[in-house]
């Protein structure tokens, strides 16, 4: 039906123009309210919500995740024998979260929801302990993957209902920055259906973080399964990110005042032939630079089941030049494998552990910057993640 609040206005139906002279009188009109339009803008928000963004696209620094659900959080305890508990869950996060100098390479941590509201065995918050090392406590929104009616086999991610309340409670605990992770199958289409589902909800979470004053990572993780070759990857890439962008658009999303947690741009982990570290950076940043407006503070990574190794090179090749954006990293399994196995659940290995927690930071940190050199790397720091099917 067309709007019928907005009139056109031309000589013979408006008595302010052509021959009508302001010293006439109008014919009286009834007057008509003018129509209130509820958008989503960061509003109180905007100068923080773009503070936020550059303190945490800061130079050297990147993003530790660990806003594994409960459920994956057991089995990265189970791997060093602890059973899934709290008092275990807690533990570990303390050792991640209270290692000292991690602010010189980690400017943000994703937390999971337990962890936001815990503290150290000694009683401190843990977003307090972020503060002082001058990291960004962020915490993950989505409520998770369901299966998507009418696709091929695909998934959508829930949370939406309640988020806006959810989103202020967070803020108020000390959460920045939110964190949304939907996926995208390659070896099932994609469908148009399960690009458009992930690209608007992406954009509503988008709108309702900045408008309770979290900074969103927008995050449509391009999953690594299948045997498809790079360019595939590159042409479904460009396919989820020009809809991702379209609909952020459509919803008043501030760009200033995001940031993006992209899959690099690979063949498919089953695919004959491996990319090297310049071909995968040749092909990621030609879609950045095709997809993404320069006004986006920070392009921050996931690793998606690469070794920390690899994941670290193919940052450093991105960033043998400059870029408009800060290109960093976000990664979870690529900075904790190594901590994993140095604590083995046991006390006296926590400075250890701490110790391969700081120096997986540093080589990222290097790698953002685009010095960093593979030698003297571990076998474990070259061993592959990838785990077909991976959900958090």
């Amino acid at each position: 039906m067309a709007c019928s609040s907005f009139v056109k206005l031309n000589a013979s139906s408006s008595p302010w123009i052509g021959h009508q002279s302001f010293n006439q009188r109008a014919r009286p009109s009834r007057q008509v309210a003018p129509r209130r339009v509820a958008v989503i803008r960061a509003g109180a928000y905007s100068d923080e919500l773009v503070k936020t963004a550059k303190t945490i696209a800061s130079p050297g620094r990147g993003i530790l995740a660990i806003d594994e659900s409960n459920a994956t959080c057991g089995k990265r305890l189970s791997s060093v024998g602890l059973d899934n508990t709290e008092v275990n869950r807690q533990a570990y996060r303390q050792l991640l979260l209270t290692t000292p100098g991690l602010g010189e390479y980690i400017s943000g941590a994703i937390l999971f929801e337990e962890t936001l509201y815990q503290s150290t065995t000694d009683g401190k918050k843990f977003v307090d302990c972020l503060r002082e090392e001058n990291i960004v406590p962020g915490i993950k929104v989505d409520k998770g993957l369901v299966p998507l009616p009418g696709s091929n086999n695909e998934s959508w991610c829930q949370g939406l209902d309640g988020l806006a309340s959810r989103s202020a409670e967070y803020y108020k605990q000390g959460a920045r920055f939110a964190k949304w992770r939907t996926v995208v199958s390659i070896p099932c289409g994609p469908s148009a259906l399960a690009v458009k589902e992930a690209a608007w909800g992406l954009a509503r979470y988008a709108g309702i973080s900045q408008d309770n004053g979290l900074v969103p990572i927008v995050e449509p993780e391009i999953l690594l399964d299948g045997d498809h070759p790079i360019e595939r990857t590159l042409e479904v890439a460009e396919r989820v990110w020009a809809e991702v962008f379209y609909y952020l658009a459509e919803n008043k999303v501030m760009f200033e005042g995001i940031l993006l947690k992209p899959s690099m741009v690979t063949p498919g982990a089953e695919h004959k032939e491996r990319a090297s570290p310049e071909t995968i950076a040749k092909y990621t940043l030609t879609m950045l630079n095709r997809r993404v407006p320069p006004a986006v503070p920070g392009v921050m990574f996931l690793s998606g089941g690469q070794s920390e190794m690899e994941a670290t090179l193919n940052l450093n090749a991105m960033n043998q030049s400059p870029n408009p954006w800060h290109v960093s990293f976000s990664y979870a399994r690529a900075l904790q494998n190594s901590v994993l196995k140095s604590w083995q659940g046991r006390p006296e290995n926590i400075e250890a552990a701490q110790k391969a927690l700081l120096s997986r930071g540093k080589a990222n940190s290097l790698a953002q910057l685009g010095r960093y050199s593979a030698d003297g790397e571990s076998d474990d720091a070259k061993k592959g993640m990838f785990v077909k099917g991976y959900t958090y």
